[in-house]
């Protein structure tokens, strides 16, 4: 989870009203599973979510049911406010919608991700056209989830990012260098020919995956189960979209380190001379 600096973008200023805090212990009476989180942060506190949504009822329909699931919920209904809520609450995951009455959830993303900020982010959108996912994507999202959708698959979306960010350190501690890239898994950050690479979550994770099984084929089925698990039901779009654009961010240094075998998966390895 990344602390950002308090931004002085005036667009940034304006809509005062703050985020509302939600406590765990409130939820839908009678079951007695409420309250427990599936994640867990390392010192075993309930994970911080932070849900951006201007239509009122669904927003507290989220609220309500990720509250009931165990975790810590603020609730912003403008871009203004969640940006205001990062700052100062600094959350474990955002849930933001695209359409939000001052400025959409991209340029939100696109701002968070300018200064700095690399908290998790999963829109949610009527909006399911190609465009509308690069769009995503590229403004720095980590997953993307189509309106209408079931509050199950919400719940397994958010519990793998969870998994993901939050999860057990990897037990390995060097790095990991293939040709002229280097992953350092310390710190998270990856540079090839020591150009400093800005990969979101999603990116990372295939990427490690990738590397230490270096000049070996992997299916899309085995990067999906690798990052996403097996439980979370996550679009063949989805995986396709992050793993194109983990090929232009890693081969846009010469000579290209990334491969699609077509119909067959991705590898990476050392360009044969």
């Amino acid at each position: 989870m990344a602390h950002s600096s308090r931004s002085n973008d005036p667009s940034e200023q304006d809509d005062r009203g703050s985020a509302q805090v939600h406590s765990p212990s409130v939820g839908y009476g009678g079951d007695k599973n409420s309250g427990s989180a599936a994640v867990r942060r390392a010192d075993g506190t309930a994970p911080h979510l932070l849900v951006v949504d201007d239509e009122t009822v669904l927003m507290e329909l989220l609220v309500d049911s990720l509250t009931f699931s165990g975790y810590r919920v603020d609730s912003a209904r403008t871009g203004s406010q969640a940006l205001r809520a990062t700052d100062e609450h600094n959350p474990d995951l955002i849930l933001l919608d695209v359409n939000l009455p001052d400025f959409n959830g991209f340029a939100v993303a696109a701002r968070l991700r300018a200064r700095g900020d690399t908290t998790p982010i999963m829109f949610l959108t009527a909006r399911d056209a190609p465009a509308d996912l690069r769009d995503g994507f590229g403004a720095g999202g980590d997953d993307y989830l189509t309106k209408p959708f079931r509050l199950e698959e919400l719940r397994l979306r958010v519990e793998a990012i969870l998994r993901r960010t939050l999860g057990v350190q990897t037990s390995i501690s060097r790095p990991i260098e293939v040709a002229d890239l280097v992953i350092d898994v310390e710190s998270e950050t990856v540079t090839r020919a020591n150009t400093q690479l800005d990969l979101n979550g999603a990116e990372y994770q295939l990427l490690v995956h990738l590397a230490t099984n270096r000049n070996k084929l992997l299916s899309e089925s085995d990067l999906k189960r690798q990052v996403w698990g097996n439980d979370t039901p996550v679009d063949s779009a989805l995986i396709e979209s992050r793993l194109a654009s983990l090929a232009r961010k890693i081969n846009a240094i010469k000579p290209p380190l990334l491969h699609h075998v077509n119909g067959n998966g991705y590898i990476l390895r050392i360009a044969k001379p």
